[in-house]
């Protein structure tokens, strides 16, 4: 009966073991890639975008907080605008200034005009009369000079003209710049993402140029793998790509070949055999279509890393474990 019972224990070991072996044997027949589909691991990248300001200035106002979301366009600092404020009031007054000194040059050209009218028509009178001998010439180069003096004035309350319009256009460009820096110290973002540092906070004095916030380009999302050879020289821009992260494994994101290098990242020192220059390695850029980052804003994670399959082969039939599958939100 021992015996019998040894056999049966050894029966049932060798059944379990060879149960086991043929699931083993059947999963890895299941992660075999197919023909035309290559991998390699890599990380998620969201482009970064550094939001700084123009102007130096203090800062009295920030309004999101790391984490959130904010819209292009929309406001997210500003500085005090005090002292530029008055510089603008003070370029609205020389700017009026300007215009009633053109009005008051309008106005003496105007009078200098009648006065070489008068000029004119007196010095004809004479001339008339010096002609006839019945005036002295010396009357006649008084009524000349006379003329020569209106035209001169003339002409210098049309330059007073010129230089008040010169001082008009120069006044309106002081007030265009200064109600333009005025515009600088509402600070916009310039995409929509999502904020990943805030940098400053209020009250700080920050020179022009100094960064304000860090945000993360929710629509431009990538991951950068490395190929060898034989794989990146299939590669085509647009070719399709699946991702899958680790923090996620349930899930199959799709993504596109948008770049790949045209120099090796890995390359020997002399390539000389056919096994050396299996080593060399391109670097490959796969890139989330926008309409998936858009449903998934809340995952997106700069850093994450996964194992991205990329179909070398665009006859090549993707297995049932990589189709697509994202989560509900």
């Amino acid at each position: 009966m021992r015996k019998f019972a040894t056999i049966a224990v050894i029966l049932v070991v060798v059944a379990g073991a060879a149960t086991a072996g043929w699931v083993i044997w059947q999963k890895r027949l299941s992660d075999r890639l197919p023909a035309g589909i290559a991998t390699s691991n890599g990380r998620v990248e969201a482009t970064e975008v550094e939001i700084a300001t123009k102007l130096a200035g203090r800062v009295i106002e920030i309004t999101p907080r790391e984490g959130d979301t904010v819209e292009n366009g929309t406001v997210v600092a500003r500085l005090d605008a005090t002292e530029l404020e008055h510089q603008l009031h003070q370029a609205k007054a020389q700017a009026e200034q300007a215009r009633q000194s053109l009005a008051a040059a309008r106005a003496a050209i105007e009078n200098r005009k009648s006065e070489l009218t008068f000029a004119q028509q007196e010095f004809q009178r004479v001339s008339v009369l010096a002609r006839k001998g019945f005036a002295p010439n010396e009357r006649l180069d008084q009524r000349q000079q006379q003329l020569a003096g209106a035209t001169a004035a003339l002409r210098a309350a049309e330059a007073q003209a010129g230089e008040a319009g010169a001082a008009i256009a120069a006044a309106d460009a002081s007030v265009d710049h200064m109600q333009s820096l005025l515009t600088e110290t509402e600070i916009k973002s310039p995409i929509r993402g999502r904020v990943q540092y805030r940098l400053v906070e209020p009250g700080s004095v920050l020179a022009a140029g100094s960064r304000i916030l860090t945000l993360l380009d929710l629509s431009d999302v990538s991951m950068t793998i490395f190929l060898p050879a034989q794989d990146a020289g299939r590669l085509v821009i647009g070719d399709e790509a699946r991702v899958v992260l680790d923090a996620a494994p349930d899930y199959v994101f799709p993504t596109k070949v948008v770049f790949v290098s045209p120099e090796a990242q890995f390359t020997p020192k002399t390539v000389e055999t056919a096994a050396e220059r299996e080593k060399l390695m391109f670097r490959v850029k796969l890139q989330a279509p926008q309409d998936v980052l858009k449903k998934m804003e809340g995952r997106v994670m700069s850093g994450l890393r996964g194992v991205a399959y990329v179909r070398t082969d665009r006859s090549a039939q993707w297995p049932d474990r990589l189709a697509i599958k994202l989560p509900e939100r």
